[in-house]
């Protein structure tokens, strides 16, 4: 099938010579000789058919003195400049009419030019930035948007770009030659044609130019025997043999780019060395090149194509006495992968003409120029081109035409090849395909790929079908319905619908009659491998479906094979990376031979699928909160499920799938994969009930009962969350050990696994294990493995006894540091509680424990409510506890209280002091207060506190205020019973300050009154007395 349709004419009957054309988005801009800049708004009217309409809009006349020679587009954010070249200068024309246009005039005697956008990573170029100390800073690249025009002048070039909207400076390279055309590879690498033979490829980043040097052309004996068959004839015939060669350069990828030289085209690499050992071979040189990504377009000249005959599927040109070779121009479509040619166009364009059967003699017809105008830069369809005829009379009476290419879809050629069997075909076809040109690239690939896995699976590739469903992320019920009933069950398809269920079409009643029989003996080859005797089995799956995929092949290779549109067949041989498709060559008979067992080797693949699928999936069913582990019992089986429904199941990532979509495909897994032991490996079917699974319960229960493998019937009850009946089972087990943590063990262990959903269960089962031994039984409570509720479990405790609960809730406030308050108040009134508890019952030795874990619980704990628990407290004979609780609340004077009158015990309440005593705080006087609750007591006591209150003012009289101390004193206490006191006052700065401050008051006197003695004494001097 040839790749693209006929041209259609879009304008016909352009009376103006056409010099330059230009597409931009749906405007088709039109130059001409006389420098008329010509309009056109391109619609599609229906998609489907491919028809287009044409309807000028505007004709700027005059836009330039002379011919308009090349258009191109700038445009970049708010620029929309029209880039023009007429008379050796390069001028930008706005769109919009308010703006003047601008001439280039650093481009002066230019040839041709280019223009080029893309995002690009510039560094700024401010300077780092060193204040942060950072020395090996730099700044971030940052990315912008670049337009680059580059300009071929006289022995230069002239680089202008834009970025991010602001122009840059214009930069310039000599060139030793004059650039005539240029093709952007990338944003950095440009291919000039200086000439027929030079070519040269260009550096914007270092402004430099490399020459490409190229191999020696070839003289193919195509060519040769071209010549030599035309060497008798002149006239039109020998037009193409006689042409001036042009340079001509189009951009391929970005690292290639095709040049012409003479009748050969060659790939050049970036670094300007020739890419690959293949070139193209014209029979003349192109007078045009043009590129529609994976296609090649050459506009070759008449007389130098030869006619395919319909009987000869060869390329070997006919050396009849009469003229084999189109009169006409020819538009050669190449395939840029394989070089082949895939489409021949000759002109006139018209269904007859260009059919791959012309045969017979060529009669003289009216030749026209071809011009391929329009710039590809985008590398996609439509192309137009221009036709003129060569007679002027003609071309003055008819005018040009302007043509468009059309590319068949994509869709309906990769639609054909599946519908062929051709999937490697197809394969390679999508791989030249950008996901722009077909939306559903990658389902289409997903889809085929899948088709050539089961055509392989046919085959007997087992392992390489079973890797690309790995690669595929495939519906498993679709892989497991490859095999029969014993291991996918009611999933199990028919060989004749396995195509159909993989998405590809339904076979024809011709298609299912030619099958029958191989259908047949494949059946017959399944059944055989169900049988434990597999001496007589000969016929392998590969045999039996050969002549069903040649079939296949057949029909293609008469549709393709032959003729100039040798179509895709031919643009995917030579894929690099690939596997080469080439069709099946005609089925030859095999001999018989007995093979191994077919449905073994099968299996064994499918158990590589199934445990590579496995923990897959349950990273993805973890990640959305779903394991084994915490299955619930409403998942629907997979019983319940419809056939349907299993088969519609999405081939696509696990990422994708929904947790109901994880949880069939788990399930579709888990239970083939159990077949799969059962038939091939029953010895390891303990090991799948040993893990957590999926598969159906019922199927596994009763074979593990009857062999005793109770651990591993534990493990699936636990899998699929029967705990009800996994614990039974412990129990009825542990009920024959004698030992009680033998008994206990396995249970608690079991329950320390479960979480907090199953808190009932937990509640219910731990009933048992607490009346058997209580300390085993709260290792229920305490396991690292799962968090269970702590409000609950606190009241189920304290529901079996106070003191579970309370060692429950001191494991989770120092274990596991719980600050919420509502625990530390619980921990606190349980205290509480069971301090009164134990002194109803009598039981001192309790109390005083349970009494002192509540002292020290409401001392250094901060995370409770004060005011509730005093609440409680208030009215009860717990002192000590209220003094604490006082003191909480900053009442000292009633802890003290509490202390010296109700309990009598001076040295906690001291002990209480030194606690409370911050100085330069407000609790900087709570000594004070003791002394004073001693000395001057608040209430009527019968013992005398003076010894006290001296014990406290002897060890704390630098926390005592003097003067307040010696007021408190009664008067009847000697400086003897306070000498300690009373010496350690007078050492205080204040006292010490003092005593040195009057001892050098009187010092100075002394000295002053000195002076005034000395100073009232009289002495005359005289001369007698010197």
């Amino acid at each position: 099938m040839a790749p693209f349709v006929q041209p259609t004419p879009v304008i016909p009957g352009f009376k103006e010579k056409i010099e330059a054309l230009a597409v931009q988005g749906d405007r088709l801009y039109i130059g001409t000789s006389t420098g008329n800049l010509h309009i056109y708004n391109v619609e599609e009217q229906n998609v489907d058919e491919g028809e287009t309409t044409v309807t000028p809009i505007e004709v700027k006349k005059a836009l330039t003195r002379r011919s308009i020679e090349q258009l191109g587009f700038v445009k970049h954010m708010d620029l929309n400049l029209l880039v023009v070249l007429s008379e050796a200068a390069v001028t930008l024309f706005p769109l919009s009419a308010s703006s003047p246009p601008t001439p280039l005039q650093k481009a002066r005697a230019a040839f041709s030019f280019a223009v080029h956008s893309s995002v690009q990573n510039i560094e700024p170029e401010t300077k780092p930035d060193y204040s942060s100390g950072n020395d090996f800073a730099k700044p971030k690249p940052i990315p912008m948007l670049v337009t680059q025009l580059l300009v071929g002048c006289r022995r230069k070039v002239v680089v202008y770009s834009w970025r991010d909207g602001e122009a840059q400076e214009a930069k310039e390279a000599p060139l030793p030659h004059s650039a005539r055309i240029i093709s952007f590879l990338d944003h950095d690498t440009v291919c000039f044609a200086y000439s027929p033979t030079d070519y040269a490829m260009f550096s914007i980043s270092t402004m430099t130019a490399v020459d490409i040097t190229t191999p020696l052309p070839i003289t193919t004996s195509a060519s040769a025997t071209a010549i030599g068959a035309f060497s008798g004839f002149t006239g039109y015939m020998t037009l193409g043999l006689g042409v001036k060669p042009k340079p001509a350069s189009v951009r391929i990828s970005e690292k290639e780019a095709l040049i012409s030289k003479d009748s050969e085209g060659i790939l050049i690499g970036m670094d300007a060395k020739v890419s690959r050992p293949e070139s193209i071979e014209w029979p003349a040189p192109p007078e045009e090149l043009a590129y529609v990504k994976p296609y090649i377009f050459s506009v070759l000249p008449p007389g130098c194509v030869p006619i395919q005959s319909s009987d000869s599927s060869s390329s070997t040109i006919s050396t009849q006495t009469q003229p084999n070779f189109i009169p006409s121009n020819v538009i050669q479509i190449r395939s840029s992968i394989s070089l082949l040619t895939t489409q021949n166009i000759p002109f006139p364009f018209n269904p007859i003409a260009s059919t791959s059967t012309l045969s017979g003699p060529a009669t003289p017809l009216a030749n026209s120029t071809i011009r391929l105008l329009t710039p590809s830069p985008s590398d996609k369809a439509p192309l137009y081109l221009v036709t003129t005829p060569t007679d002027r009379t003609a071309a003055t009476a008819e005018g040009s035409t302007i043509w468009q290419f059309k590319m068949k879809s994509w869709a309906d050629q990769l639609d054909e090849l599946v519908k062929d069997g051709q999937y490697a075909d197809a394969l390679a076809l999508l791989d030249t395909l950008d996901e722009a040109v077909l939306p559903d690239k990658e389902t289409r690939r997903t889809r085929i790929r899948a088709l050539n896995a089961v055509a392989d699976y046919r085959e007997g590739k087992f392992d390489v079908a079973i890797d690309t469903f790995i690669e595929l992320d495939f519906n498993p019920a679709k892989v497991v319905a490859l095999y029969p009933e014993q291991v996918a069950g009611r999933l199990s398809v028919p060989l004749e619908d396995w195509i159909p269920l993989y998405g590809g079409p339904k076979p024809t009643t011709t298609d299912e009659s030619s099958r029958a029989s191989s259908s047949e003996e494949v059946d017959k080859d399944r059944n055989e491998d169900k049988s434990p005797e597999g001496h007589d089995q000969s016929v392998t799956t590969a045999e039996t479906v050969e002549n069903l995929a040649t079939s296949a092949a057949d029909s293609i290779r008469g549709r393709i094979g032959t003729g100039i549109g040798v179509g895709l067949g031919v643009i995917m041989r030579h894929v690099p990376g690939k596997e080469e498709p080439t069709l099946l060559p005609p089925p030859t008979p095999k001999p018989r031979r007995p093979v191994p067992d077919g449905l073994h080797r099968s299996i064994e693949a499918l158990l590589r699928y199934l445990s590579d699928r496995r923990p897959k999936l349950g990273k993805a069913l973890e990640s959305v909160g779903i394991t084994p582990k915490n299955q619930s019992h409403t998942i629907a089986p997979l019983s319940e499920a419809s056939i349907k429904e299993l088969f519609s199941l999405p081939n696509a990532p696990l990422s994708l799938l929904t947790p109901e979509q994880l949880l069939r495909c788990a399930q579709i897994v888990d239970t083939a994969l159990y077949k799969s032991y059962l038939v091939i490996r029953p010895s390891l079917l303990g090991s799948l009930c040993r893990l957590p699974n999926w598969c159906e319960v019922s199927e596994v229960e009763e074979d593990l009962r009857t062999r005793q493998k109770f651990a591993e019937l534990i493990d699936l009850y636990h899998g699929k969350k029967m705990h009800a009946q996994a614990l039974a089972l412990l129990r009825q087990l542990g009920e024959k050990e004698a030992d009680a943590e033998d008994k206990l063990s396995p249970s608690i262990q079991y329950l320390q696994k479960l979480g907090p959903e199953h808190l009932p269960q937990i509640f219910e089962s731990s009933r048992w294990a607490f009346a058997t031994d209580s300390d085993l039984a709260f290792e229920i409570f305490t396991s690292e493995d799962v968090e269970l509720p702590r409000q609950e479990v606190s009241i189920f405790l304290a529901g079996i006894d106070p003191k579970f609960s309370a060692r429950y809730l001191e494991f989770i406030i120092e274990e596991r540091q719980e600050t919420t308050p509502a625990f530390h108040d619980r921990l606190a009134e349980l205290y509480f509680s069971m301090t009164l508890t134990a002194k109803k019952r009598g039981d001192d030795q309790t109390r005083n424990e349970v009494y002192n874990k509540l002292l020290q619980f409401i001392s250094t704990n901060r995370l409770y409510s004060v005011d509730r628990l005093y609440g409680v407290l208030s009215s009860t004979d717990l002192f000590e506890a209220r003094a604490i609780l006082l003191g909480r609340l900053g009442r000292h004077d009633q802890a003290l209280e509490l202390y010296v009158y109700r309990m009598r015990d001076y040295l906690k309440a001291e002990e209480y002091c030194k606690r409370a005593y911050e100085q330069g705080t407000t609790t900087n006087g709570v000594f004070l207060t003791l002394l004073r609750l001693y000395l001057r007591p608040s209430v009527n006591v019968n013992e005398d506190l003076l010894a006290p209150a001296l014990d406290l003012i002897s060890r704390h009289n630098s926390r005592l205020d003097i003067v307040e101390t010696l007021q408190l004193l009664p008067p009847l206490v000697t400086a003897q019973d306070v000498r300690a006191f009373l010496i350690e006052a007078l050492r205080a700065p204040i006292f010490d300050t003092g005593v040195i401050r009057h001892i050098s008051k009187a010092r100075n006197d002394q000295l002053s009154r000195k002076l005034m003695l000395l100073q009232a004494k009289r002495v005359k001097v005289t001369d007698s007395r010197m």
